[in-house]
């Protein structure tokens, strides 16, 4: 049966789409850089990069709502790659935008926005690791740093085509850079890398194809470009319940399409007061075959092998244990999370902190520290990965530091390995004060787990809570009495009374019925 031109154009066209992009004046092309697109794209949509420069995927700062303290990629410390200050050729690969190259980026220039970093539907578009932002415009060799010896070839994407087939962002166009956070799949998160691309219902019901087939912005909303809710206070309870994430301007919660009692047994209703649905519903982090990194320690960094060149080694699976650029590493999968109380409350460290405050008795830095406990009435027990690090630091000043890691100038630590000049450059370029002395402390940071969600039959079985063992999973959550663990000697007594009773008064009436009916039978 023969297809009509507008048959065609439809079978091109993305799902729910009602343009054919291919088919408009502005996107016929050819383009040479990613700005010529985006510049194509604006003669429509002439509103977008002004939306999109409003967000935190474009100025990489944001306001916390709960501390008021100016976070955001720019600010925020981290014991994972550290600053993008004086970085940001390396970094901006991840940023919504293009040629992000200096301290001195003007971020008004409405064509370097990256549309197509969100809205590619091909699966061909990739920015480049060192340009910046922008794409290959041409096909290039070059040497990864930490891979083996020997230059690899990369190809340029096709700008035309790839500006004639977008639509909604999907898994894939998230994951390009939240999958490959900090570094590489799966280092930073755990609950989030390539295997979401197209996952099993047992390693996720929400994206699983057999599942609820959902993207990231079925739950990570967008209003004008702007994303809803915010990693540095995310909803601890969901007070509203049933609402769907589209009805406001919120990121969907468990309870936005589950209900606050989603379960048919009131009894495990209940536990939602306390204990946030992911606890139970995501046993282990990393489970798709893909190894998060649990450690990182900086102060390793810079040995040379014997034949004088940068060290590198890997381990039995393939994995970089040691790398000369930056330290020592040690990975996990099938990883169990860590559980907290959290009340809404992150207290996150920026790099212009003193650092007092947030080190622990036990002498770790908590880069974010988790608030709540059990008498918080807004607080549930959340499960989080806990990346724990060791980093670079001014023991004089007490604060954190900007390392010059990336560039071609005598002074990036990963082109002369001296911590000593790296560290110096990147406060300059940074502005900020430094007394020329650093040192490096343990650090410790927490990682919502809210991915991977496990099918309910694979659900945390309620033995594994319920336990005396020391293994149990909630065995550091010390501040409420649970039952099946604790030992309480009212709570036992009052227990083995009830016992005692119930077995007392069968007895009883047991007894009682038999001698009623030897009455009856000598009455007879």
């Amino acid at each position: 049966m023969p297809v009509s031109p507008a048959q065609a154009a439809a079978a091109k066209t993305p799902s729910g789409s009602t343009t054919d992009h291919s088919q408009l004046e502005a996107l016929k092309g050819p383009f040479k850089t990613g700005p010529e697109v985006n510049k194509a794209c604006l003669s429509c949509h002439n509103l977008a990069s002004h939306q999109v420069m409003k967000s935190i995927h474009w100025t990489w700062e944001a306001t916390s709502k709960t501390t008021g303290k100016t976070l955001g990629k720019k600010w925020a410390a981290n014991n994972f790659c550290g600053s993008p200050l004086s970085n940001e050729v390396r970094c901006t690969s991840c940023h919504a935008g293009y040629g992000w190259t200096d301290k001195n980026y003007d971020f008004t220039q409405q064509e370097n926005v990256d549309c197509l970093a969100c809205h590619d539907t091909t699966g061909g578009y990739r920015k480049f690791s060192t340009d910046a932002g922008h794409p290959l415009y041409e096909d290039r060799e070059f040497e990864p740093m930490e891979g083996p010896p020997g230059k690899k070839q990369f190809k340029a994407p096709d700008l035309t085509k790839i500006a004639q087939h977008v639509g909604k962002p999907g898994r894939s166009n998230c994951g390009n850079c939240h999958f490959n956070g900090g570094g590489g799949d799966a280092v930073k998160h755990g609950d989030l890398d390539t295997s979401l691309k197209n996952p099993s219902r047992e390693l996720d019901v929400h994206m699983a194809k057999d599942g609820a087939n959902m993207v990231c912005s079925d739950c990570h909303t967008f209003n004008a470009h702007q994303p809803s809710g915010s990693r540095y206070a995310v909803n601890p309870k969901d007070q509203h319940g049933f609402d769907l994430p589209k009805d406001d301007h919120n990121r969907a919660t468990c309870e936005s399409c589950h209900s606050q009692a989603p379960h048919k047994q009131a009894k495990i209703n209940n536990h939602a007061n306390k204990v946030a649905c992911q606890t139970c519903h995501i046993p282990e982090f990393a489970r798709g075959g893909v190894a998060t990194k649990m450690l990182w320690d900086w102060s390793t960094a810079g040995k040379m092998g014997t034949d004088g060149k940068p060290l590198f080694i890997k381990d039995d699976h393939g994995h970089l244990k040691y790398s000369a650029a930056k330290g020592d590493f040690e990975y996990g999968e099938n990883v169990r999370p860590e559980y907290k109380w959290y009340n809404g409350t992150v207290e996150q460290v920026s790099i212009v902190d003193k650092l007092d405050k947030y080190i622990g008795a036990d002498g770790v830095l908590e880069l974010n520290r988790i608030q709540g406990s059990a008498s918080d009435e807004n607080a549930r027990i959340w499960p989080f990965k806990v990346m724990r690090g060791k980093q670079a630091y001014d023991p004089v000043n007490n604060t954190l530091v900007v390392n010059h890691v990336y560039g071609d100038d005598d002074t990036a630590f990963w082109k002369n390995y001296d911590y000593a000049k790296a560290i110096q450059s990147g406060m300059e370029t940074a502005g900020l004060p430094y007394s020329g002395k650093f040192d490096f402390i343990e650090t410790r940071m927490n990682w919502f787990t809210t991915h991977m969600v496990a099918p309910k039959e694979k659900a945390v079985p309620c033995a594994e809570c319920h336990t005396r063992s020391d293994e149990g999973r909630l065995a550091k959550i010390t501040d409420i009495y649970l039952p099946g663990r604790d030992r309480n000697p009212w709570v036992d007594l009052l227990g083995g009374l009830a016992i005692v009773g119930a077995i007392g008064g069968g007895l009883i009436h047991g007894l009682v019925r038999i001698i009623t009916r030897r009455r009856k039978e000598n009455e007879q």
